[in-house]
């Protein structure tokens, strides 16, 4: 038997529709494409098949039974169905790109969609592959290599990108374009290509698997603007190596620091089931991945409270800023174009996290539409986070303290040259703080001897790390205490000082608005603009105001490019911090479904708003927009250190108090102190952390202590 929110029902035997799919689900799903189709494994190429979320409406009606517990096999659940992404290949080499839905139980397709030529699907591994294979067999390709006089210790690296947005009224059917580096052949594999940079972009016909053309870069510095053909004969005579492998760097590691281990000697305090489900002190939440997305949050609760019905990461463009063409197309979108679940690291225990890890593993397919597992991509542990709340009185010194433990779940994807680091961290006082670090290593051109460059700054000798722009879009499906929200925004004004309201001008007020029309918002630190996702049907007892969590959008930067430009039109959701649309089911990505080769965003955030909807009292989605401006500096180099932002979800007026009154304090006996032999750190002088503390190190900051006064004594009695 297994409990839900105090309630115990049976222990399921079928697949929650919230899990991933099996691996038999996958075969019957495959099989629904190759009949439906009537085609030969050979005619498809199978790209994703995944689980296909039902309808919000039917899903919120099973997960509304089984939080109540009023689960049982004869429950009405949703139907178990499998998106399937995959190309019809024809005798000519040209691809159709489709997408089935199947019914899991039946075998059948149920949905089927052609999408037009005119969008381009996601890249695959097979085509980077393919890429490199075609540039080593391509004459054009050896001659233009041959072109640059390289040494014999050199071989070829190939790092394939996406071919950004063509130029108007260029046509591209399908390109994948390639950053070129010499490698140096020292016999081991992990040997950094990216000090020696190569001044061409070879371009394939994905399609025809042919390069069609040679791009030459300009290598020149401040001096020479937009102009090319400035480079020496020997472009790489004055670049140097540029190895971070411990094994192959030029400096010895550091021997002077000593072990620093997390200890959890009575296991974790979370659970993990149904292949989903988390459990860690109040908090009740299912982890879902999908190949674009990697791990999605659902049916998020605290204390049996619904908060959040989805959060996910949804899209994140990277424009380079470098004018000189072609670097104009130098613009991923990593979700779109790419997928972070198909890129997702396998992560290795105790280096990418550490505790008592749960690793959750994904499945995905090959291109023939068989079941792959890939391991461990997503791990849940706990870590501390200091302090989370403290007080002392000073009358006693007697300080009462916690520590503040979070539940982190996290995922690593490496695309090319560049790590990003997600993070979901859940904290003891109803908080969620949604975590991303960038590191990985920076993307650089070749630049000559001695000169410097506006489009960026040199790195390393030869090597200029071009000035870029990491673009991100949280997609927040809120359900907070239900699914009928409205969003507000408050923000702190002054009042001018005048004799009615405002007679010393120490006051100032607070103005919320409601958001009543689909619509953006901008961040405004100068008047602390909050957003606040409320239930205006559930009111806080306390302070009358209605339930909500809220959140602070950071006054990031937002996309640099020029409106009218290509880069800036395919990302249309990177020109506002915030985006509030009505739920569609089936809108989830921030750019579009279609990010490849675009020229314009389609069916992303802007054309959702653009409907106007009313979007109060409502099932509403907002949507955060966050941006890191990378002008490189040369502690980025080899390997930058990590860059970090945060996102923090914290309840405002949800809970009647402190929601982590009651967490304990706890000693942790490990802990020592410097130069003392007595590791007891929990003596009679300093008590134990529940508040039984003697004697606070801080007290002769805050004078004797105070008697108190008996009010019968103010009020002149004896």
């Amino acid at each position: 038997m297994a409990a839900t929110n105090g309630h115990t029902v049976p222990k399921r035997t079928y697949k929650h529709p919230l899990d991933q799919l099996s691996a038999e689900e996958v075969t019957i799903a495959r099989q629904a494409v190759l009949d439906a189709r009537k085609s030969a494994v050979s005619a498809v190429r199978f790209r994703n098949v995944f689980a296909n979320e039902p309808p919000k409406a039917t899903l919120v009606k099973f997960l509304e039974a089984e939080h109540a517990g009023t689960l049982s096999p004869d429950t009405p659940r949703p139907a178990r169905q499998a998106r399937v992404q995959y190309d019809i290949v024809s005798d000519d080499r040209s691809h159709e790109y489709m997408e089935s839905v199947i019914d899991v139980a039946s075998g059948k397709e149920v949905d089927h969609q052609r999408v037009p030529k005119t969008l381009q699907q996601s890249l695959t591994i097979d085509e980077f592959r393919e890429f490199s294979k075609v540039c080593v067999e391509s004459d054009m390709f050896k001659k233009a290599v041959k072109e640059l006089n390289l040494d014999e210790k050199f071989e070829i690296a190939i790092d394939p990108w996406p071919y950004g947005g063509p130029d108007v009224g260029e046509v591209a059917p399908r390109y994948t374009q390639g950053l070129c580096f010499a490698k140096l052949r020292n016999s081991n594999p992990d040997s950094n290509h990216y000090g020696f940079p190569l001044p061409i972009i070879p371009v394939m016909d994905t399609y025809k698997k042919e390069i069609i053309r040679i791009d030459r870069l300009a290598t020149g510095g401040v001096d020479d603007g937009l102009n090319y053909g400035t480079a020496a004969k020997n472009v790489l005579a004055h670049c140097q190596p540029a190895e971070y492998v411990p094994e192959l760097l030029d400096t010895p590691l550091r021997q002077d620091l000593k072990p620093l281990n997390v200890l959890q000697p009575d296991g974790p305090s979370f659970t993990v089931s149904d292949d989903s489900l988390i459990e860690w002190q109040k908090w009740r939440f299912r982890v879902g991945f999908t190949p674009r997305e990697c791990a999605v949050l659902h049916d998020v609760h605290y204390d049996g409270r619904s908060v959040l019905y989805r959060l996910s990461l949804s899209e994140m463009t990277v424009p380079y800023g470098d004018p000189r063409p072609p670097f104009h197309r130098k613009q991923a979108f990593d979700f779109g174009d790419a997928g972070a679940g198909r890129a997702a690291n396998n992560l290795a225990l105790g280096c990418d996290c550490l505790g008592v890890i749960k690793y959750i593993d994904a499945m995905l397919v090959d291109t023939e539409g068989n079941p792959s597992v890939s391991k461990n991509v997503v791990c849940v542990h706990e870590q501390d986070n200091g302090i989370g709340w403290k007080h002392t009185n000073f009358r006693t010194s007697r300080a009462v303290v916690t520590r503040s433990r979070e539940l982190v779940v996290q995922f690593i994807i490496t695309l090319a040259n560049y790590e990003y680091i997600f993070a979901y961290k859940f904290d003891q006082a109803g908080g969620i703080t949604l975590e991303t670090r960038a590191t990985g290593i920076v993307s650089v051109v070749n630049i000559d001897e001695g000169k410097t460059s506006p489009y960026g700054n040199v790195v390393s000798p030869g090597a200029m790390a071009q000035n870029h722009q990491h673009i991100f879009a949280v997609r927040i499906d809120p359900a907070i205490d239900g699914h009928a929200n409205t969003i507000f925004t408050e923000e702190s004004l002054p009042v001018p000082m005048n004799p009615k309201t405002n007679p010393h001008g120490n006051g100032y007020e607070v103005v919320r608005k409601p958001v009543t029309k689909s619509t953006w918002i901008d961040a405004s630190p100068f008047t602390n603009l909050t957003v606040k996702m409320a239930n205006t049907n559930k009111i806080n007892p306390i302070s009358k105001r209605p339930v909500a969590y809220k959140f602070m959008p950071a006054p990031s930067q937002l996309i640099l490019a020029d409106p009218e430009s290509i880069v800036a039109k395919r990302a249309a959701f990177a020109h506002h911090h915030v985006w509030v649309s009505k739920y569609v089911d089936g809108e989830l990505w921030a750019g579009g479904p279609y990010t490849n080769q675009s020229q314009k965003e389609i069916g992303g955030v802007a054309d959702m708003v653009a409907r106007n909807d009313q979007v109060d009292d409502t099932d509403v989605v907002v949507w955060n927009v966050f941006g890191l401006t990378h002008n490189p500096r040369v502690e980025d180099w080899p390997v930058m250190p990590v860059e970090i932002h945060q996102l923090h979800f914290t309840p405002a007026d949800f809970f009647e108090r402190n929601p982590a009154l009651d967490v304990p304090g706890s000693k942790n006996t490990a802990s020592v102190e410097v130069g003392r032999t007595n590791t007891d750190c929990c003596d009679a002088t300093n008590g134990n952390a529940n508040g039984t503390v003697q004697d606070d190190p801080t007290s002769h900051l805050q004078g004797p202590p105070e008697e108190n006064i008996p009010v019968a004594e103010v009020n002149g009695q004896h």
